[in-house]
């Protein structure tokens, strides 16, 4: 089934995000249903991406099973059609995560292995990003020399996300937990990435979501190196992509991003406000083929 919202009445709704919708179980756990909706420059479309939720949440588990021996995450292991009635199980099926209530960090762990996006515009005006000095001479798509911690603040929905420097979220955070969420990013990172490679893949970027439990056990929560937290690129195109300093294709919602920058809303470029132009059926198609076969690359 398509879901653009789920809609389940045995729970009470905490909040609906960009994709996810989350519920109260008791006071100790959340389910978080993975809806098709898809998002970008912090907008979400009006448009579903056929089979996306469900895409998702298997990326997310096959993730959090082969890098918890780094860092707890969030799952209880309790099946998440356990905690809804009969007739509500369709929703929940396949797309859904049971995890413990934490007490979520405000800053986002974003780390960068290649020069794109923001970070890319960033390094054109000052040479750095989030505050990290990068070598001269670097083109758009770029491999740095090693993978680089630039943290954001977290937006409201409907608003942009800030990058920010780590100086900056040490005073949000705390140096000590700043430290730990620095070091365990990279680490999450950068085994993440040498496996994807090894299936023909770079991970250009992606960002962690930390949580605190009720002892202060630093978690990982949310959705982890997903194709709505990540940039995927096919390893095959990327030199190429490099040398004509164009974005790669990838396997991520880039392609939708590209989209909407060359879409035109009233007669005008879109100003990255909802509402955002509708999506031609081309455009979901390939979007959901395109998570489709990032998935398939990466586990088999």
């Amino acid at each position: 089934m398509i879901l653009l919202q789920s809609s389940l009445q045995s729970l009470p709704l905490l909040a609906r995000g960009k994709v996810r919708d989350n519920y109260a179980v008791g006071d100790d756990r959340l389910l978080m249903v993975a809806s098709d909706r898809l998002s970008a420059f912090d907008v979400v479309l009006g448009q579903p991406i056929p089979g996306k939720g469900e895409l998702l949440t298997k990326m997310a588990l096959f993730w959090f099973s082969r890098l918890g021996h780094i860092v707890p995450n969030h799952l209880t292991g309790d099946d998440p059609e356990s905690v809804v009635t009969l007739d509500e199980r369709a929703q929940v099926r396949g797309r859904s995560m049971l995890v413990k209530r934490l007490k979520p960090l405000p800053v986002e762990a974003v780390v960068r292995g290649y020069l794109a996006g923001s970070g890319w515009a960033e390094y054109q005006a000052s040479g750095a990003v989030c505050g990290v000095a990068l070598p001269a001479g670097l083109r758009n798509a770029s491999r740095l020399p090693e993978p680089i911690f630039t943290p954001a603040t977290k937006a409201a929905l409907g608003d942009h996300d800030e990058n920010i420097d780590f100086e900056r979220m040490q005073s949000i955070v705390g140096a000590d937990l700043a430290e730990r969420v620095r070091a365990v990013s990279l680490r999450l990172y950068e085994e993440a990435s040498a496996y994807a490679r090894s299936k023909g893949i770079l991970i250009a970027d992606t960002k962690f979501e930390f949580g605190l439990d009720a002892d202060g056990t630093l978690t990982l929560m949310d959705e982890v190196l997903t194709p709505d937290s990540s940039r995927y690129w096919p390893a095959e195109s990327h030199a190429a992509a490099v040398e004509s300093g164009a974005n790669p294709p990838s396997y991520d919602k880039q392609f939708v991003r590209d989209w909407l920058l060359q879409a035109r809303l009233d007669g005008q470029p879109w100003n990255q406000r909802a509402p955002a132009p509708a999506l031609p059926a081309e455009v979901i198609e390939k979007t959901a083929a395109k998570y489709r076969e990032a998935l398939t690359r990466l586990t088999t």
